[in-house]
């Protein structure tokens, strides 16, 4: 059984499912200009120190450059993502392992979006930079995850 190419029916969902509790991993697929792609490469070795890569794998085929709004595109297993999105590759990392924490709920039949969802995907984007930060022996990475987990704090408060 293959992947499907879409993830919209309850037939496709169930599909999916099936795979991913068999341990199914996207080939993960980068599209867009070089800059992009060279950032969101950089985004993806922040995952692996992590230990989150094959979380990423699990729930995401594809991170797609645009010139709109970033999002998670959940029937094309996608993320769509605009060049500020990964300026910053540490902040992107942390971006796309939210997206994934939507994409998993998606995937589970949860209420993948609204206020409680989005908290919880926020939480785990905030495990993943504390991961990071633990698991990174470079203290610019270190740094800066300190800086983005400041200001999760300082957003929830």
């Amino acid at each position: 059984m293959s992947f499907p190419e879409k993830v919209y029916t309850s037939k496709e969902l169930k599909a999916a499912r099936t795979l991913i509790d068999q341990g199914y991993k996207h080939e993960l697929s980068i599209d867009g200009k070089s800059d992009f792609t060279k950032k969101v490469k950089e985004a993806l070795e922040h995952l692996k120190t992590a230990d989150y890569y094959e979380y990423l794998q699990t729930y995401i085929r594809r991170i797609i450059e645009i010139d709109g709004m970033t999002q998670l595109r959940e029937t094309e297993v996608s993320i769509w993502a605009n060049k500020f999105a990964v300026d910053n590759p540490v902040d992107a990392a942390s971006l796309f392992v939210q997206k994934a924490s939507s994409m998993h709920e998606y995937m589970q039949g949860k209420l993948y979006y609204g206020g409680p969802a989005e908290k919880r995907s926020i939480a785990k984007r905030v495990e993943f930079l504390e991961a990071l930060k633990d698991k990174s022996k470079d203290k610019e990475i270190k740094e800066e995850c300190e800086r983005l987990l400041k200001l999760w704090k300082d957003s929830s408060l």
